[in-house]
């Protein structure tokens, strides 16, 4: 176990995505290892078998403090899991949200995942626009939240099909959030992200980065698609 002192935000979880590739001889009990010993620790661990060249496996953790996750990537590269992307970002309440209710700011501070029934999976960072033609940063906060309810109007049309969880990460990663989707279906995903990119705040000031796509399982489950 660590013997630092705990790394913790002060509101909120920290959050570390791990996109993995499985090579030959990868040693499934030490990371069954990693991944229950995490868990008995308090943190989440959402196991995902990903889809396309970029990873095999996906492992997205949840918890109090950072010097634990970095205990858990250590784990999870011993036992033969190689990342080859990752993503650092803290669970948080918008600005934009202030004074939603105490059940509503729990969920976004502290989520519980897996969602059950949502086994489709993705994950992309993303940035606000800072062009000279249209900087996010550039318009007052009444004009940002007014684009940011449009926004939220659009995302709650997919309530049930689709869990959404947005972590800050402006000053820890490249871009300024992660976007994690939960979906019944994989055209849920899909159907999810194309109608909110015609709201003007995505059409107008949205940057996006890589898309990792996959199916979300237990860790048995999922290894069972990567090990022959």
């Amino acid at each position: 176990m660590s013997t630092h002192t705990p790394l913790e935000p002060q509101t909120g979880w920290a959050v570390l995505h791990l996109f993995c590739q499985v090579r030959p001889g990868l040693d499934a009990d030490a990371l069954r290892k990693a991944v229950t010993t995490a868990q008995s620790d308090g943190y989440q661990v959402v196991p995902a078998a990903m889809l396309g060249h970029k990873a095999d496996l996906g492992l997205m953790v949840l918890g109090p403090d950072q010097w634990r996750l970095r205990q858990f990537q250590t784990a999870v590269q011993h036992a033969g899991a190689e990342p080859v992307g990752s993503y650092v970002s803290l669970t948080e309440v918008s600005e934009y949200a202030a004074g939603i209710p105490e059940e509503l700011r729990a969920a976004r501070l502290f989520p519980q995942l897996p969602p059950e029934g949502k086994a489709a999976f993705c994950f992309y960072p993303m940035s606000k626009r800072r062009a000279a033609d249209h900087n996010w940063y550039s318009l007052d906060f009444e004009r940002r939240k007014e684009l940011m309810m449009g926004h939220g109007k659009v995302g709650r049309t997919f309530a049930g099909r689709i869990l959404q969880v947005i972590t800050g990460s402006t000053g820890l990663d490249e871009y300024e959030w992660g976007v994690t989707l939960f979906g019944v279906h994989p055209d849920d995903l899909k159907d999810c992200v194309y109608e909110m990119r015609f709201d003007e705040g995505s059409a107008n000031y949205a940057e996006f980065g890589p898309f990792y796509t996959g199916m979300v399982g237990t860790l048995d489950e999922v290894l069972a698609a990567l090990v022959p």
